[in-house]
Parts: structure tokens; C-alpha cells; sequence
């Protein structure tokens, strides 16, 4: 299974959504449109992302 990494080349922000879909075998498209819908949700979602991008080490 690949590691937990954001990477270099399919990036639209910080590359989180692209490594957390990379990681679990999704498309990165239905992981960053079911992040953008969870931000119509009240909760931590924004201060996670960047929590992420902290963490995730680059590919």
C-alpha cells in the first residue's frame, strides 16, 4: 500500500486530498469534492486540512 505522501505533480492547493485519495485508491476529484461538501457541515474540517498539510511530507 503506498505511504502517506503529498505529491509533487497533481496538486491543487497543498496536495492533501490528492495523497489521502493516492493512499486509499479513490480519485482525487471525489476526495476533494467530498471535502469541499464537508465544509458546508459545521466542524474541524478546515483546521484538519491544515493539520495535513503540516504532517503529510512531500512525495
Amino acid at each position: 500500500m503506498n505511504r502517506l505522501t503529498r505529491p509533487r505533480n497533481d496538486r491543487w492547493i497543498a496536495g492533501v486530498c490528492s495523497g489521502l485519495a493516492r493512499r486509499f485508491g479513490v480519485s482525487p476529484g471525489l476526495v476533494r469534492v467530498g471535502f469541499a461538501l464537508s465544509c458546508l457541515l459545521p466542524g474541524p474540517q478546515f483546521l484538519i486540512y491544515v493539520v495535513l498539510w503540516v504532517l503529510m511530507p512531500n512525495e
